[in-house]
């Protein structure tokens, strides 16, 4: 039988990861369109309320049913308003293993928002879920997201050469796909021993698919 993630809600000082909802579909698209987030992932350009909704009510819970993932809205626990998204996939069960990813709004940036978020699921699958391990990947020149993976405790395993593509501007204003490598970070349960005492910094952006 397979396994499969609550429909749960995470709490910390100052964010809740809660499940997606269609009240999210206008901030969710707005995010999605960031240039950063076109440069840094493979979110289609342009993102589209429909996409969005499409996502929110037939993928996310397509994917946790199925027992692949989980896709949780980060919002400000204060004004409920979505800063961001933490997104699990390609978990297996028996390896008791997942992959972690994020994307933060670009004004909710340098807040330190990404690390708190990440932190606070780790902390949630490694504890609660009983997982051995969580995985990350960062494109080689995406510091911002390295420097997330750092703070959260995980340890940098190695390159996978030209393993990824990230997107530049060309002159005409549209993107062209470039290869890049990904660094491959893992975090496991005693690697969390101390992760968190320095939390605020830059936000970046991990693998998307």
């Amino acid at each position: 039988m397979t396994s499969t993630f609550p429909n749960i809600s995470i709490s910390t000082e100052r964010l809740v990861l809660r499940p997606l909802d269609e009240d999210d579909v206008p901030a969710l698209a707005e995010m999605m369109n960031d240039e950063q987030v076109a440069a840094w992932t493979s979110v289609p350009q342009p993102y589209s309320e429909d996409a969005a909704r499409r996502w929110i009510t037939e993928h996310a819970p397509a994917e946790r049913l199925a027992g692949r993932g989980l896709d949780l809205a980060v919002t400000e626990f204060l004004t409920q308003r979505l800063v961001g998204v933490v997104r699990l996939a390609r978990t297996n069960w028996h390896i008791r293993s997942t992959e972690l990813s994020y994307i933060i709004a670009p004004w909710a940036r340098g807040e330190g928002y990404a690390s708190e978020a990440a932190l606070a699921t780790a902390q949630w699958l490694l504890g609660d879920q009983k997982l051995e391990r969580i995985e990350l990947r960062t494109a080689a020149d995406n510091t911002a997201a390295q420097q997330v993976a750092q703070k959260i405790g995980c340890i940098s395993e190695g390159v996978l050469r030209n393993a990824c593509i990230v997107h530049v501007r060309t002159e005409d204003g549209t993107w062209a796909d470039v290869r890049s490598d990904y660094i491959v970070w893992s975090l496991l349960p005693e690697d969390l021993e101390g992760a968190g005492e320095e939390l605020t910094g830059s936000d970046g952006f991990t693998s998307w698919n």
